[in-house]
């Protein structure tokens, strides 16, 4: 089995490849949205602002092609990162629709519990799972995360929410439904525990 990884201009695609090489898997940057529908497995990457990643998924019509994958073709899709906040519906930071593939809205990060907070949240974060998911097991060892991100996912429904992270509050850190699924944090930069996840996503059917 091989992973397709979006190389829509979205980030730093190189360092998701290299890392699940890394574990053993097999994982091509696919530049051609046509090429989607060959592979059972997809990862969305993404850094930046919500719009101009939006922007670069309709020039040469990946969010079509996306939502396709997901919705007709029932193929696994991984966002990261940004790439998480496009499945969702839209964001605070801008105004274009997202994928529309979770239902939830993407909002300023801040504080919920009073205390003081630097934003964009950056660096290692233990991260909680909410329930037994494909990318996370419940009652095992502590996890830790790499996050940079300055807006964070709301979901509709709970059931939709995978973990998450305390960063002046609650902060949902993954999500997921079905065959879709996203990580607010970088598995590709979290060592061991980004391993083990990327090692989970690997065997989804």
């Amino acid at each position: 089995m091989t992973i397709a990884i979006v190389a829509a201009g979205l980030g730093n695609v190189k360092s998701v490849k290299r890392m699940i090489d890394y574990i053993g898997g097999e994982a091509d940057l696919v530049d051609t949205p046509s090429r989607l529908k060959d592979y059972s497995h997809i990862i969305l990457p993404g850094v930046g602002a919500f719009d101009h990643g939006m922007d670069l998924l309709g020039q040469q019509g990946w969010d079509a092609e996306i939502i396709r994958a997901a919705r007709e073709r029932g193929q696994i899709v991984m966002g990261i990162c940004l790439g998480m906040q496009l499945l969702c519906r839209g964001s605070e930071e801008g105004v274009k629709p997202g994928l529309g593939l979770m239902g939830g809205d993407v909002k300023t990060l801040e504080s919920q519990d009073g205390s003081r907070i630097k934003i964009p949240h950056i660096g290692w974060s233990v991260t909680t799972p909410t329930q037994a998911s494909p990318l996370f097991d419940v009652g095992g060892e502590e996890l830790r995360y790499y996050f940079v991100h300055k807006y964070s996912e709301h979901c509709d429904h709970e059931s939709d929410v995978y973990a998450r992270v305390d960063y002046g509050g609650p902060v949902v850190a993954s999500i997921g439904r079905d065959n879709v699924m996203g990580a607010q944090f970088h598995p590709e930069k979290s060592h061991r525990f980004g391993m083990a996840l990327f090692t989970k996503f690997m065997k989804l059917s």
